[in-house]
């Protein structure tokens, strides 16, 4: 079976540092793999409020996952510091992308490269919309 290949960007103008949580541990001793979307989901919400936005109004239209990807490259522990870096790019016509880059604070090892494709949703008539010239600008400037 292939392996899912994700690149590092060569840029991600956004970073958030987060610890690890001692509820974040697998029987395994490290970071769970279904605590990366969480902590993915902390960096998306702090990297859009940095632009004023919120995941129900950005730019306008609410947002909505609709894949995600991670690939795993290191271990990390309870209490480490987490650097989480987040770009915007790949803007269509309803959607985008944001990238992210996972490393420990400490040492600067890689821990895991994700992604997470966004459609622009109005949750009131429960349907996919335009993506917001704004937000296509973003993802421009990656």
């Amino acid at each position: 079976m292939p392996r899912l290949q994700l690149t590092p960007r060569s840029a991600y103008p956004f970073h958030i540092r987060l610890a690890v949580r001692i509820t974040d541990i697998n029987y395994g001793g490290h970071l769970g793999n279904d605590r990366y979307l969480a902590l993915l989901h902390e960096a998306r919400v702090a990297c859009l409020a940095s632009h004023g936005w919120r995941e129900m109004d950005c730019a306008g239209a609410g947002l909505i996952m609709t894949d995600a990807a991670v690939q795993f490259r290191g271990e990390c522990f309870a209490g480490d510091q987490l650097t989480i870096e987040v770009a915007w790019g790949e803007a269509a016509r309803t959607g985008f992308r944001f990238f992210y880059r996972i490393t420990r604070h400490g040492d600067r090892a890689l821990i895991a490269v994700a992604e997470t494709g966004m459609a622009c949703f109005d949750y009131r008539e429960r349907r996919v919309v335009a993506l917001p010239a704004a937000v296509r600008t973003l993802c421009e400037e990656d």
